[in-house]
């Protein structure tokens, strides 16, 4: 089924999917404390959809099936005749750094997905890519995790304390093959790229409370022809968005 969407017990979920991830920290027993940190692994999907619109990613943001901003809005979208059809696999090298308040994180993602037009009856295998890398500091002084980080001193104002606060970074790209404007979607509307950076600051309060703020800048490849819906108009311009999210952990 297409990405971000919720079952809704429909036939078109039928179809078996497969999934993995394979994780290894090849230092983790090392005598190096400079290694210990250092984590790699791929994960992968594998379907053979059926053709169905159900199949291509998800409507948020807009009214047809397409990718979206951090801000959720639609910058890219398939054209109404186009649906699934065919294979869908996915692969995501990954890798990740963690060193005393110092964290690093990269991520490469590619999505091959069959597509046909119901009118023209035109077919092709798109190949989408993306990739991210992210880092943090914790300012004061906690060991960072992929779990997060535990305050040495949790919060508690009355006697001074304040939790852990850490800074992070992060920048992103999603590329879309150039077939799909070839016929699946529209080339003066849809963007074929997408840049973001984003900046942030995470508060943990205690192990089990985290409160987060960010700002994230996205900029468009293409697209922001005439309409006025997205994803023409939201490719018109750069997005600005302005985050907060309280966490709780258990």
């Amino acid at each position: 089924m297409g990405d971000a969407r919720n079952s809704n017990n429909s036939a078109f979920e039928n179809e078996v999917a497969f999934a993995g991830r394979l994780f290894s920290l090849p230092f983790k027993n090392s005598d190096i404390p400079l290694l210990q940190g250092f984590g790699v692994g791929v994960a992968g999907t594998s379907q053979n959809g059926t053709s169905s619109v159900n199949d291509l990613p998800s409507t948020t943001g807009g009214t047809l099936p397409g990718y979206t901003t951090d801000g959720q809005q639609q910058f890219f979208a398939y054209s109404a005749s186009t649906i699934a059809s065919g294979e869908h696999w996915r692969l995501s090298p990954q890798g990740y750094y963690y060193y005393g308040p110092f964290s690093l994180m990269s991520e490469y993602a590619i999505s091959d997905q069959g597509v046909r037009n119901i009118t023209t009856q035109a077919q092709a295998y798109l190949h989408n890519t993306a990739w991210q890398i992210s880092g943090g500091w914790v300012l004061t002084g906690e060991n960072a995790s992929f779990n997060g980080v535990t305050p040495s001193r949790p919060f508690n104002p009355h006697i001074g304390q304040w939790g852990a606060f850490q800074v992070v970074a992060r920048y992103a790209e999603l590329d879309i093959d150039n077939g799909a404007f070839k016929g699946f979607s529209n080339p003066s509307t849809s963007a074929s790229a997408a840049q973001a950076w984003s900046v942030g600051m995470n508060w943990y309060l205690n192990k089990n409370i985290r409160l987060n703020g960010s700002f994230s800048h996205t900029t468009f490849t293409g697209g922001g022809g005439p309409g006025i819906a997205s994803p023409a108009i939201v490719t018109r311009q750069p997005e600005n968005v302005f985050f907060t999210r309280i966490q709780l952990a258990f």
